[in-house]
């Protein structure tokens, strides 16, 4: 459990190391002014003033100082300085922001071992206008953190419930559950594939809302498969390894949810979360079955390991039929995604120019990027099946990623503002603040852009 509420204080004078930053560029003018006994001390740490690098400066008492040079205002400035610096209290001097990064340079997930530090690095910020979201952002990045670290076997679709009914109480949302059998009739697609797991991992969807019933809706919806095999079309070792983190579309979901709702954003907000295992037994789904989607499209199943599309088709579905002005789905999705743009960058899928043109610009201001890729209409002959209404994996693998957000296309209105989001949900390699492992993607983005279209 991550408290940030303690490394993040508002300044009121209290006593602290400082950090005094300076641009690279200029460190050789201010080299110039500082004395031979300071220098000697930062040629000493091989203190060059390369951008990210810090020394240790003891003053004229017994205290001392941190030099630090950094070159940018990204919410990761300082994220470096908050995983080396010693434990304790720091102000910084010379610069504005980081505060961010300070946060999550601190965060470890530690359910299955002891935490490698446990001192303390705390940051006195002027900002205190601005401190509660900046709590409220780090805490919602670590919870997705965490729940995509955390090993499939204790995070299952009935966690996941628990989770949300967890949030609900924070909030005092509503909460309701459908699961198992009960998925048949109404939600077919997401009986199918979460219908050969355990009993106690039955499939479910889960629906929270919240909020005033005559407020604007919007609807968030996140793929929670909890654990995916591949299903019959099974995947190979390696390819299962990081399986456990295929429920990251619902971790951002939960979280986005949890900053709407602490936020008191002035909207309707519906939250839905198919969770399943993508599991293998004898009642597993099979390719060439054709299965019926609660919309009554009819899909020819052409890839059991294309499983995520089929739950959010249900899911989009259902959110639409309460008519939202607004759906953002998020959703592992797509190795071609991958392919396409790496683990950074996730693509952004919308017909809606205003709402790119948002999120976009939002995720350029937050350091949160996304990259919009085109909903292609003419590839949308590639989901034809001689059988059914569609496929839901075309041959071939062509344009992967365009292909599975053309699919979930088809269950939402065209009336109805819509962004589909296919998130990694995973660093492969650590950077400053941000460990190897889950991570959060367009979250910031998402929160900054609900926020500038329903806060005001």
């Amino acid at each position: 459990m991550n408290r940030f509420d303690t490394l993040l204080l508002p300044d009121r004078g209290q006593s602290a190391h400082p950090i005094e930053v300076i641009a690279p560029a200029a460190h050789d003018t201010w080299l110039a002014t500082q004395s031979s006994r300071v220098r000697a001390t930062l040629a000493a740490q091989r203190f060059r003033g390369k951008a990210g690098s810090h020394a240790i400066v003891p003053d004229e008492g017994d205290g001392w100082h941190v030099v630090a040079a950094i070159d940018n205002d990204t919410p990761w400035a300082l994220a470096k300085l908050a995983e080396q610096l010693p434990g304790g209290t720091y102000r910084v001097d010379g610069h504005e922001g980081g505060e961010l990064g300070w946060l999550l340079g601190q965060y470890s997930f530690d359910r299955y071992r002891k935490p490698d530090r446990t001192d303390p690095r705390i940051l006195l910020t002027r900002d205190a206008a601005s401190l509660a979201e900046t709590l409220r952002l780090a805490e919602a990045t670590a919870w997705v953190r965490d729940l995509v670290n955390t090993g499939a076997g204790d995070l299952g679709p009935a966690e996941l419930e628990a989770s949300a009914e967890a949030l609900a109480r924070r909030h005092g949302a509503t909460v309701t559950v459908r699961r198992g059998d009960e998925l048949e009739q109404g939600y077919p697609l997401i009986h199918a594939v979460g219908r050969a797991a355990s009993r106690d991992r039955a499939p479910r969807l889960i629906e929270l809302t919240w909020g005033t019933p005559g407020a604007p809706r919007v609807a968030l919806v996140g793929k929670g498969v909890c654990f995916d095999t591949g299903g019959l079309d099974i995947k190979p070792s390696s390819g299962m390894r990081l399986m456990k983190k295929d429920m990251g579309g619902a971790a951002h979901a939960l979280a986005l949810a949890d900053l709407v709702m602490a936020a008191r954003l002035p909207i309707r907000l519906h939250l839905l979360i198919p969770a399943v295992e993508n599991a293998i037994a004898g009642d597993a789904f099979r390719p060439g079955d054709v299965l019926r989607s609660r919309k009554g499209l009819t899909v020819e199943n052409t890839n059991t390991d294309a499983e995520g599309r089929l739950i959010l088709a249900d899911a989009l579905t259902r959110a639409a039929e309460e008519k939202p002005e607004l759906i953002l789905d998020y959703a592992t999705l797509t190795g071609a995604a991958r392919v396409a743009l790496g683990p950074d960058l996730p693509p952004l899928f919308t017909d809606d120019d205003a709402l790119a043109t948002d999120l976009l610009a939002a995720g350029t201001a937050a350091a949160d990027p996304l990259w919009r890729l085109p909903l292609w209409d003419a590839y949308d002959e590639m989901l034809k099946s001689d059988i059914a209404d569609m496929v839901n994996a075309p041959d071939g693998g062509f344009a992967g990623a365009i292909t599975a957000a053309l699919f979930l296309r088809r269950f939402v209105p065209k009336d109805i503002a819509w962004a589909h989001m296919d998130v990694f949900a995973w660093r492969p390699t650590a950077k400053p603040g941000r460990p190897k492992g889950g991570d959060a993607y367009a979250l910031r983005t998402s929160f900054a852009v609900l926020k500038r279209r329903y806060a005001g």
